[in-house]
Order: C-alpha cells, then structure tokens, then sequence
C-alpha cells in the first residue's frame, strides 16, 4: 500500500570520505530535501567537505562502527520528522541517481525495507564475491527466505519500524543483522536492482576487515539462529 505521507532523507554513513562526500551529497539533494552524513569518526575533512556540499552532519568522536552510524543517524532523522532514509556509503560505490528507483519502491510499499540489489556475477568486486554469496546463505538459513543480496547498503530503511527492532550490531554486521529482524518481526523486505562503482583496488577506501568484520557477522548470524540474541 503506497503513502502519500512518507518523508524521506538521505543517510550516509562515512570514516574517511573526503575524496567522494562532496559529489554524492550533491547528488543526493536532486533527489531528497535533506542529506545527513554521519561522520564517524573520521581523521580527515569528511565533515567540512559534506556542510559545504549542503549536508547536515552528525560527528562521532571516535569511531563507532557503520551500524552505531546508522542508528544514530536514523534517530536523527526520526527526531526531525522523516519517516524513511535512504542509506548511501560515503566512498563512492552508490550511485545517487539510483535513487528513484528504491523511493519508487519505498513508496508502493511504505511499510517495506528496501535493499538495492547488485549484480553479483559482474558488479561485486572479485574478491568481495564469495563474502557476498556466503552471507546470503547464512542469512537465507537465518529466515527461511532468499533475500537476494543481502549485504548490499544502498537501502530505503522504514525508521520507527527498524528501530523498534532495538539492532545490536554496531558495525558491517548491523545490515545482516537487521534483515533477519525484519524478517522475523514480519517487516517486508523488498529488492530493487541497482548499479554499484568498484573502484581500482589501490583507489578503493574500504574499512571492511575481512576477517574481523565477516567473522562478526557470522557471529551474529548463528546468535540469531540460536535465538541468543
């Protein structure tokens, strides 16, 4: 069921990105009234560079984690009267003129959470691929569901409903986790094709520990599972 009501914002989580915020704050204003960057924590202009561009910025002191930037932004926006945000990542790899296509969506289906969805086979980095497919099973056993690409973050996030989830990840295991939660609490999770950029390894400004970071996100995923958390 469409809503005529929803108000949407752009949300972007960012460590480091003073290379790329300005042109994707742009980008995002064509098509939202309000951008919020959540600077978590970042040892370079990030901050100054998205105010210029026409962002309101939420700063971390420290680092917090892409999941605890997230939260904080969607009570930020909560706060100021949005009910939807559309999650971009601040280095570059989301597309702002996606954008219409996830509102689109969000709007037939204003309840839903709304996951972009990426071509695994030719758009996901070579080397994040078999992160990616191992993920979308756990996740697949976690819900009894194929959610298709499930750690995508280009995202339209419904806010009361997501934060009623009370999500306990605070970094890259927070969009697995609140997926499962979605499921669980009979939020719907729909996808949407869109187009990522992966830039030239030596460019590219991942804070994704491979190790650290996909082994809490099976962490939380078998937590879940079990029921523990």
């Amino acid at each position: 069921m469409s809503d005529l009501s929803a108000s949407y914002a752009a949300l972007i989580p960012a460590l480091d990105c003073a290379a790329t915020i300005a042109d994707l704050v742009h980008g995002c204003r064509a098509h939202v009234p309000c951008v919020l960057v959540v600077d978590d924590g970042s040892a370079d202009a990030t901050a100054e560079e998205a105010r210029v561009a026409g962002a309101e910025v939420l700063s971390h002191g420290e680092n917090l984690g892409k999941g605890a930037a997230l939260v904080s932004g969607l009570r930020y926006l909560q706060a100021r009267g949005f009910s939807h945000a559309v999650s971009l990542d601040g280095d570059g790899q989301h597309f702002a003129d996606e954008i219409p296509k996830l509102l689109a969506e969000s709007r037939a289906h204003a309840g839903a959470l709304v996951v972009g969805s990426r071509r695994i086979e030719s758009e996901v980095a070579a080397i994040n691929r078999f992160g990616n497919e191992f993920a979308n099973v756990w996740v697949r056993i976690a819900t009894g569901r194929d959610l298709g690409d499930t750690q995508c973050g280009q995202r339209v996030y419904p806010i009361g409903a997501t934060l009623a989830l009370e999500p306990v990840g605070r970094r890259f295991d927070f969009e697995t986790e609140i997926l499962i939660r979605a499921v669980r609490a009979g939020v719907e999770v729909r996808s949407v094709p869109v187009r990522v950029y992966y830039p030239p390894p030596e460019l590219r400004n991942s804070h994704y520990d491979k190790l650290r970071d996909t082994l809490r996100i099976i962490e939380m995923v078998v937590g879940l599972i079990l029921r523990l958390r």
